[in-house]
């Protein structure tokens, strides 16, 4: 589809395609790593709170209250802070402010696929560095030149995790490069690389408070790094968006941060959760790949993902299925509650039972 009045750009460009949100009736929605658990309900409260006369005001431009809430938290400075309208904001302020060099951008050839959309956006010249046959990233791989290196940690789709030595490795390795992690998963069952941030001023964390604080529907994003870094964000943030977040939003991230005790509770649970569903799936036969977020990459090695992907939404249950090279083969698979990875577990058995597998 084309029209006359579109700007060349637009016609180059090849969105990004977001999971799918089917409205299904007794649909189990696996597919889009939301977390299974709602937010704190100090978070309801203090959005409750917020909806007042006070709406009709704008919100503080420079979310000075949130950044120092994250800084609290992270034992950083508010200066260290940026805030966007969810991470996927925060990631096209990187993109704009970090990214625009002469040099490629490098990121591996399976991660997060809004990668290149971005890069096609802001014209932006990349190049991608094959993962290894395990889907671990390998850190030598990029000794490359380049004008930047970006990678989600835990990797998505796959869920593993790079180690912090590693990191480290890479980013003493590219000090002259800005060298971006993408921890929306972290939670999970990594180790944050912000306690690396005032160590290596080449290094920008980005997170998410839409995975492990549950609130997706929010859009509260924010990333960690050097002052000047974040200065670089901030200048393109106010070329673009003054008040990238409103009231609620900020009051609600605030709340979220304020209450630990449900954070961690309902990352536990996801986590005991991840283990029982990749216990199951390896009793039907599944190869899974070790995973440090909040689902599971998994494929069976007898049966086409994209038709069992078909099975399961014939039984009202959607699971993520990328049509891409190297991965055609494997099943993204969120962690939910206990009842639906349960659903999601019977229904597997059927549908390999009725193809003629067994035990």
């Amino acid at each position: 589809m084309s029209n006359r009045y579109w700007s060349p750009l637009v016609h180059r460009l090849t969105p990004y395609v977001p999971g799918e949100q089917p409205k299904l009736p007794h649909l189990i929605k696996l597919n889009t790593n939301e977390n299974p658990y709602g937010p704190s309900l100090k978070v309801l409260e203090a959005i409750q709170a917020e909806l007042s006369d006070a709406l009709r005001l704008y919100p503080d431009p420079n979310v000075e209250r949130l950044k120092q809430a994250i800084a609290d938290y992270y034992r950083i400075t508010p200066a260290q802070v940026f805030v966007g309208n969810g991470s996927d904001e925060v990631l096209a302020f990187v993109f704009q402010g970090l990214f625009q060099h002469p040099a490629p951008l490098l990121f591996p050839d399976i991660t997060y696929s809004f990668y290149p959309v971005y890069c096609g956006l802001y014209s932006i010249d990349y190049q991608t560095v094959p993962l290894a046959e395990d889907f671990t990233l390998r850190v030598a791989d990029y000794q490359q030149p380049n004008g930047g290196i970006i990678f989600a940690n835990p990797n998505a789709p796959t869920g593993c995790l790079l180690p912090l030595d590693d990191l480290e490795w890479l980013l003493s390795h590219h000090s002259d490069s800005a060298v971006v992690v993408d921890e929306a998963y972290i939670d999970f069952g990594g180790e944050t690389a912000i306690a690396l941030v005032d160590r290596y001023p080449n290094l920008l964390v980005v997170q998410t408070l839409s995975k492990s604080r549950s609130l997706a529907g929010l859009r509260v994003g924010f990333a960690v790094g050097h002052p000047e870094l974040i200065e670089a964000l901030e200048r393109v943030k106010n070329s673009f968006n003054s008040y990238p977040l409103d009231r609620l939003a900020i009051a609600g991230a605030i709340a979220a941060f304020d209450d630990r005790d449900h954070f961690e509770q309902t990352c536990q649970t996801v986590i005991a959760s991840r283990e029982t569903v990749r216990a199951g799936l390896r009793e039907l036969g599944f190869k899974v790949l070790p995973s440090a977020a909040n689902f599971l990459f998994a494929h069976h090695p007898r049966y086409d993902a994209g038709e069992l992907a078909g099975a399961l939404r014939q039984k009202s249950i959607i699971v993520r299925h990328f049509r891409q090279p190297r991965i055609e083969h494997f099943l993204r698979i969120t962690v939910g509650h206990p009842e639906q990875n349960a659903a999601l577990l019977a229904a597997l058995s059927e549908i390999l039972e009725s193809r003629g597998w067994s035990a």
